[in-house]
């Protein structure tokens, strides 16, 4: 029997809840703060990977899908969202529209790791990107929106997590510090980080191994390696987020995974949970990666966080999520005559924006209305041979249990009456979604 391949999952309709919760809390945090959506493709030119994330890191080394196509082309399945959009931006000329150019996407994600709670190798991410400022300013406008989200949603215990890791100008200095401090501790640290040690020092301090954890207390720290501006840059955006009445702390081995990020780095997390699957969202700044790409010298900075692992942490915390107001009708037929009626009336009802299931097959008006109630329906339209011949309907209220003889040509005004304020809700989000797009 064939199963989904492991560390990926389906996304059933009775989790459909949370997903499209989610979703639309994360397209009103983005309206409200001015992002607009991104669609970038699922696979990429996988050298676009490597030149932004880095060789050395864990992600390439060990966790990309990564195949030749038919043409001989090298590929990658996209493993995060920023060099795609970073790419899209240099492509299609983005640096002459007004700057920053805020953008948002929610898109698949695909890492070869190993599966655990709220990891799969198939995830799905919600991210923005803010490209061409590097004013403090934004990187507290950033923070502040991943908060503002989390907050929607209903999670509370989070605390934002900080930190600076420098520029080209001061990391050169700390590196060779901390590469003097572990040098001395070499037999003491797990393999992964003697290698880390000799090809990338810097992801030394986000090993999260027992044995590990101490010596990256101890290590030297980033944030007094600064060099003037990013000291200054440190400095503002901190003064900014106490402005903002974020209740942020700094933590000199959050460095996160990724080579392109430059000055600010920051992670929203559980307060009391320090295991590496308790993080929420992540993001910082990557001032050099755009050019790194072949861009013009353009800043930037943003956030990603796990629609799967927000699920679970909002789980987790008991949030309970509103269940969809869609309310729909059944039709119900007795005769075959009467089941022509019942599928031109359903027809009429879904082109008057009424959501309809019909009855299918030849079962019993008993079987049909305990399909109807068992699905949840609010409504019920029966019609039977007699109904047919006297263009009348019988209408039932599936909750109480009532009925009436209701005609035919004005069932319709009459469920529009039942659902005026669902139509309502709907038309202003279809307004909504058109005044943005």
């Amino acid at each position: 029997m064939y199963r989904a391949p492991r560390g990926t999952t389906d996304i059933l309709p009775d989790e459909q809840v949370y997903w499209s919760f989610i979703r639309q809390k994360a397209y009103e945090i983005s309206v409200l703060y001015g992002y607009r959506r991104v669609d970038t493709p699922a696979f990429e030119d996988a050298g676009l990977f490597v030149r932004s994330i880095g060789e050395d890191t864990d992600i390439v080394e060990k966790e990309t899908y990564t195949f030749d196509d038919r043409s001989g082309d090298k590929l990658t399945l996209r493993p995060e969202g920023t060099a795609s959009i970073c790419r899209a931006y240099i492509e299609h000329g983005m640096h002459t529209l007004p700057q920053p150019v805020r953008l948002y996407y929610d898109a698949a994600i695909f890492r070869y790791e190993r599966p655990q709670a709220g990891r799969y190798r198939q995830h799905h991410q919600y991210g923005v990107e803010a490209l061409g400022e590097g004013d403090p300013a934004l990187d507290a406008e950033v923070i502040d929106m991943a908060w503002q989200f989390y907050a929607n949603l209903g999670l509370k215990g989070l605390s934002p997590i900080l930190n600076s890791i420098g520029c080209s100008v001061c990391r050169p200095t700390y590196l060779n510090s901390l590469m003097e401090y572990y040098t001395k501790h070499r037999n003491a640290v797990c393999s992964d980080c003697r290698r880390r040690l000799e090809r990338n020092p810097l992801r030394l301090l986000d090993c999260k191994k027992p044995s590990c954890v101490p010596l990256t207390e101890q290590a030297p720290r980033s944030t007094d390696h600064l060099c003037p501006d990013c000291s200054d840059h440190f400095s503002r955006l901190s003064s900014y987020l106490r402005l903002l009445n974020l209740p942020f702390v700094t933590n000199h081995r959050l460095v996160r995974g990724l080579d392109y990020y430059t000055k600010t780095v920051f992670e929203i997390a559980p307060e009391r949970e320090e295991s590496a699957q308790a993080t929420v969202g992540a993001g910082g700044r990557y001032d050099d990666l755009i050019e790194q790409l072949g861009g013009r010298p353009t800043p930037g900075i943003g956030f990603a966080t796990g629609i799967e692992r927000l699920i679970l942490n909002m789980k987790k915390q008991k949030i309970i999520v509103p269940q969809s107001a869609e309310p729909f009708v059944f039709v119900a037929h007795i005769s075959q005559q009467a089941k022509d009626e019942a599928m031109k009336l359903a027809s009429l009802l879904r082109r008057s924006g009424i959501s309809v299931i019909p009855s299918l097959g030849d079962r019993s008006l008993k079987a049909q209305l305990k399909q109807a109630n068992s699905m949840g329906a609010n409504k019920a339209v029966i019609i039977g041979e007699d109904e047919a011949k006297s263009g009348t309907v019988v209408l039932r209220d599936m909750a109480k249990g009532e009925q009436n003889i209701v005609p035919r040509d004005v069932v319709v005004e009459t469920l529009r009456k039942t659902y005026h304020r669902f139509v309502l809700v709907e038309n202003r989000i279809t307004c909504a979604i058109m005044k943005v797009g």
